[in-house]
């Protein structure tokens, strides 16, 4: 679904990683659920217990680089034994996360020819620190990306506003040059607060034709109004 801030020319194409360039990420969590023997809604139940303990959100934590993955798994681990009543060991959580995902081949071939045209182009993931080794050899992202904004490194996530700043700010743009693709409403509905046009990924193929169908009528390719500018920075709050 496109939801179009304005209409004037595109010049950069912003993209989230997982459940865009991936496939969804609803299906990498089923089959986790049936590796570990949980019912639908134990993780979800077991990340808002074990927050509420710790007087914070591990997950956000998490993707802010603010608590280690395996400090982060020992927590949830525990509290998940401690809910199901038996032993739960989530050590090779990520190792079975991401075999649970695949690269989502459409997406990635729209992003390559974005980029041969001419696009600016931009990669906006929540993530995590430790991730890096298993997501980046996925896709080609020195080729596809100008610049590559990780909630992990920046100290903070989608849909903080500032992160969408920082993102089209490094890429040397002004949001009304943006088009941003995430699986997620409430990313989507953010950045078109700040003047973006957005796919909202529901369906795959349907998300690649929008986003090609958009480049096609409003794409302004190689007319990025500024420079690239990999040191910019905006105030993160931690």
């Amino acid at each position: 679904m496109t939801s179009a801030a304005q209409d004037g020319p595109i010049t950069t194409v912003i993209s989230d990683y997982g459940g865009v360039l991936t496939t969804p990420l609803m299906g990498a969590f089923q089959k986790l659920n049936e590796r570990y023997d949980l019912p639908d809604p134990a993780l979800n139940l077991a990340l808002m217990n074990a927050g509420e303990k710790a007087g914070t959100n591990l997950l956000f934590d998490l993707e802010c680089g603010r608590i280690a993955e395996d400090r982060f798994l020992e927590i949830l681990g525990a509290q998940l034994s401690a809910d199901l009543d038996r032993t739960v060991d989530l050590s090779r959580f990520s190792e079975h996360y991401f075999a649970g995902l695949e690269v989502n081949t459409a997406m990635v071939a729209a992003l390559a020819d974005a980029r041969a045209a001419g696009y600016r182009m931009g990669l906006l993931t929540n993530n995590v620190v430790e991730w890096g080794p298993r997501w980046r050899p996925t896709i080609p992202v020195e080729e596809l990306f100008d610049d590559v904004v990780d909630s992990a490194y920046v100290g903070t996530r989608k849909p903080d506003p500032a992160i969408y700043v920082l993102a089209y700010e490094r890429l040397g743009v002004t949001p009304q040059e943006c088009v941003f693709v995430d699986d997620f409403a409430h990313n989507c509905e953010a950045a078109s607060e700040l003047g973006m046009t957005t796919v909202w990924l529901q369906d795959p193929d349907a998300a690649v034709a929008e986003l090609r169908e958009l480049l096609a009528e409003r794409g302004a390719p190689g007319q990025a109004s500024g420079a690239l500018r990999a040191d910019a920075s905006v105030s993160i709050p931690h």
